[in-house]
């Protein structure tokens, strides 16, 4: 086992990892931004290092600064978190050459998953239903030809990244020469890769994803899916575990289906599989995650399996101490991602100090976040200040639970979406979980 481990990341869940660290008793490394001296990270940490200024391409996309960080302190594995050099092929390839652990997949696998081209013929190969569509398109009449055989509407997607960007939907062929070109400035200027492919636009869908953890033994168990098709311009809002509106044949399937998939890459960690679910109850690989997800809570809630520790335990050697057979599914959970917006306002940014702040608690409530009170909210990075957990035996109860702890959260200083996603959880759609991806637009 690791003696200590540096976490690359900020906010709560470089708190998540610091936290998970000191129960297993190994000590922790936080690197921090100049904007990010006061943060909580830092001060948990047994020790911290400044790694660059505010801006994150200063810092903590800093791949050269977090070695030099790791290397100073003595740290044996890096954990990534997510965000940031979470999903860089290069930074884990860098960690490697460095004598450094990096606590997530290789870098063959991080390409191989972060090329949405190359996933695609990878999981078509592996036998994993994938949305109909082309392989990468080299210029807009190669777009158009495409375009005609897929038939509208589609998707445009960027070959690299994530996060919504490099995506434009297309309804007809008025709106393509349009649409490519700005997906694929869009990608170029997220990711340094312009490239991109289409897909079939598929309507109504729920998002469901799969939860992964793989050893270097070769044994891959499915934790269960989450049901995270609340979301707004692709970024989700609330997820929740199990999606009960998915016949047990399906979520079989799914698992099934998930398994092969990781064994098909080699795949080592905790990982992601994301598809796309419609109202026939056919589903279809969207893309995958080589890293842990913001989401990740509502598995540990229905599982009672410590993901963070476990992707730890992977990384230092330990085999898997359970099979699929083993994983015991109990209740229900909700996550509600805290961000620091504006909903009423066309989702504006907010920030400024937190002049007071109340967390709601209770049994199996959870809010893990970074904030306290008197912290000032920088603005350059993600707007999440926090994530509310909570766990009930059944849906309506965790509806209910959930819908309380909104209301006691206070935090006073900063506009936030808490009373927002209250509204939503009283929807007719969401109570009776026929919510898909286009629902939350709707609403708005």
């Amino acid at each position: 086992m690791f003696h200590k481990i540096l976490i690359a990341n900020r906010g709560e869940i470089a708190i998540r990892v610091i936290r998970a660290c000191k129960e297993m008793g190994i000590a922790t490394v936080a690197v921090f931004s100049e904007a990010d001296r006061e943060s909580l990270h830092v001060s948990l940490a047994d020790e911290s290092y400044c790694i660059g200024g505010p801006l994150s391409k200063e810092s903590y996309l800093n791949k050269e600064a977090v070695i030099s960080a790791a290397m100073a302190s003595k740290a044996e594995a890096i954990h990534p978190g997510y965000g940031f050099l979470s999903e860089n092929a290069e930074f884990a390839k860098l960690c490697k050459n460095n004598d450094i652990v990096f606590i997530g997949p290789n870098s063959e696998t991080i390409s191989q998953m972060g090329d949405k081209d190359m996933a695609r013929k990878t999981m078509r190969e592996a036998g994993v239903p994938v949305i109909p569509g082309c392989d990468l398109v080299e210029s807009l009449e190669h777009a158009k030809k495409e375009a005609g055989k897929i038939g509208f509407p589609l998707l445009i997607k960027a070959r690299s990244g994530g996060g919504g960007r490099g995506i434009r939907h297309v309804n007809g062929a008025d709106e393509l020469e349009q649409a490519y070109n700005t997906a694929t400035a869009e990608a170029t200027s997220a990711f340094g890769d312009g490239a991109v492919y289409m897909e079939k636009f598929l309507f109504p869908v729920k998002h469901i994803e799969m939860q992964l953890l793989a050893d270097n033994f070769g044994n891959v168990v499915c934790l269960g899916e989450r049901d995270c098709s609340t979301q707004r311009k692709n970024q989700k809002l609330i997820e929740e575990s199990p999606a009960v509106i998915m016949p047990e044949e399906i979520r079989k399937r799914m698992t099934d289906v998930t398994i092969q998939a990781g064994k098909a890459v080699n795949y080592r960690g905790a990982g992601t599989i994301e598809y796309l679910y419609d109202k026939d109850g056919n589903f279809y690989f969207m893309e995958m995650n080589t890293r842990l997800q913001v989401e990740h809570p509502v598995t540990e809630m229905v599982t009672l399996i410590d993901l963070v520790k476990w992707q730890i335990r992977i990384a230092s050697g330990m085999e898997l101490g359970f099979t699929q057979e083993e994983i015991q599914f109990s209740g229900y959970a909700i996550e509600c991602r805290i961000n620091a917006e504006d909903p009423y306002n066309g989702f504006k940014p907010s920030g400024g100090k937190v002049e007071m702040l109340h967390v709601p608690n209770g049994p199996w409530v959870r809010f893990d976040s970074a904030i306290y009170q008197g912290y000032t909210i920088p603005p350059f990075y993600d707007s999440m200040i926090g994530k509310l957990i909570v766990y009930s035996k059944s849906r309506d109860e965790a509806i209910r639970k959930m819908k309380a702890a909104l209301c006691e959260l206070i935090i006073e200083g900063v506009v936030h979406t808490a009373s927002f996603q209250a509204e939503l959880l009283s929807t007719e759609e969401f109570v009776n979980s026929s919510y898909t991806t286009d629902y939350l637009g709707k609403y708005i």
